[in-house]
């Protein structure tokens, strides 16, 4: 039996409207789904991602902590979207520029290359692809 891939990421955010258009703009499309959860826990926004993996904005209702995020903190540290070349990964970097999404360009490493930025929350995100060749 081999580990599955990963199917869906959910993240809380502190402001849905203002996360769900930030991500529609980055994305380029419109959640899927956006409702209350049965039993009204959370309501959350929902993308379908290539590959099939879904990318859900959370909130709590108001019980949401109210701490900016912080990649040193337990748990979460950053979350990585695959590209497929170099190339791939120059584009995404402009598109960033595009949106007015501050980036730090592209860095290299020896286990490949991207590009880092940060939702409106905090959130670390980043482009990534292996290195070529």
């Amino acid at each position: 039996m081999t580990f599955p891939g990963v199917q869906h990421i959910a993240i809380t955010v502190s402001d849905l409207q203002r996360s769900t258009a930030w991500y529609s703009a980055l994305f380029g499309a419109d959640p899927v789904l956006d409702e209350d959860e049965e039993g009204g826990r959370f309501h959350h926004a929902v993308y379908a991602l290539e590959g099939g993996t879904l990318f859900g904005l959370h909130t709590h209702q108001g019980r949401e902590s109210g701490e900016r995020f912080s990649e040193e903190r337990t748990g979460l540290d950053h979350i990585a979207f695959g590209v497929g070349s170099h190339a791939e990964l120059q584009q995404w970097a402009q598109k960033l520029t595009d949106l007015g999404i501050t980036h730090d360009g592209i860095k290299k490493a020896h286990y490949g290359s991207g590009v880092s930025f940060r939702d409106p929350d905090n959130i670390a995100l980043e482009f990534f692809t292996a290195p070529e060749g």
